[in-house]
């Protein structure tokens, strides 16, 4: 190898890794981050009951980013194989090579020592309790192999996130932490079934289990509907045991009606805004949620 050839491989690797990082990001959607957020963000208000500490608030959000992080990217490795099968996800990283099962691997890792170096910031029993929620993360994507009960699998994986918040600010759990995490639980189950509608002839055909594939359409639909009433009972029950102020109910009226308006953009005749309502609306939910919360919080 030449002098000159040799003096360009450290940033031809670098250059190759920066590639494979963005191949990574994109892979899990690292913008989808916004949906779990902005729930541990209005929990870090509520908790703190005013403006959090800078450091907490930036801790929280490296531990959120690197948890989720390990979630999305081990639902990828573990689902390749299912992935390369399916006509909508055979374009993404594994299946297509962009990325190797190593290289996925390896990012996880790095995720998980986020996740870990922050929660090693936080309180005690969050560095007790840290292997449950990665644990959580990891192994729901295998439960719609044995159960169509999934979707409530992820939403256990959303539960707990203001309760982990209320642990890793607090070192204490309460009530109150459990209805809203039992709402955001319910939240993600009703979009996730809703999602789910659109893999209901490869998840029947594959032996995939999923509401979708087990009840059909029309049920699919109201049982997310369901779901996210629940969600406005238990988020209302939250307030009344924390003892919000008005404008946090001001705010799960918005919840509510932009709920109605997902709901809206689905039907049994057209599924075709299906993605729609996944990722951009409850992106916005989530974000509005917030925004109303954190107001009640500052002004009371």
């Amino acid at each position: 190898m030449s002098a000159a050839v040799a003096s360009l491989a450290p940033w031809s690797r670098l250059k190759s890794g920066w590639r494979k990082a963005v191949f990574f990001s994109q892979s899990i959607k690292i913008e989808h981050s916004i949906l779990a957020l902005p729930f541990a963000y209005l929990t870090l208000f509520l908790v703190e009951d005013g403006l959090p500490r800078a450091s907490t608030f930036g801790w929280i959000t490296l531990a959120m980013v690197g948890a989720r992080t390990v979630g999305m990217a081990s639902n990828r490795i573990i689902d390749a194989e299912i992935d390369a099968r399916n006509p909508r996800t055979a374009d993404r990283h594994l299946p297509t090579g962009l990325l190797r099962h190593r290289e996925m691997l390896l990012f996880t890792v790095l995720a998980a020592g986020l996740f870990l170096g922050a929660v090693y910031q936080l309180s005690s029993w969050a560095r007790y309790l840290w292997p449950v929620a990665l644990a959580v993360v990891v192994f729901y994507p295998y439960l719609k192999r044995y159960t169509w009960l999934c979707h409530l699998g992820l939403g256990v994986v959303y539960l707990l996130v203001p309760t982990g918040i209320w642990i890793a600010v607090a070192n204490e759990l309460t009530v109150g932490a459990v209805l809203l995490g039992i709402g955001a639980g319910f939240w993600v189950a009703g979009f996730d079934t809703l999602y789910g509608v659109l893999d209901i002839d490869f998840d029947r055909r594959e032996g995939i289990h999923s509401i979708p594939a087990r009840f059909g359409l029309a049920t699919s639909l109201r049982t997310a509907q369901a779901f996210h009433l629940m969600t406005v009972g238990f988020i209302t029950a939250a307030g009344i045991v924390l003892d919000v102020g008005f404008v946090y109910y001001l705010g799960t009226a918005a919840f509510l009606g932009l709920i109605i308006y997902e709901h809206r953009l689905v039907s049994p005749r057209d599924i075709s805004r299906a993605n729609v309502a996944f990722f951009n609306m409850n992106g916005i939910i989530s974000v509005i949620f917030f925004l109303f919360v954190m107001t009640d919080v500052l002004v009371r």
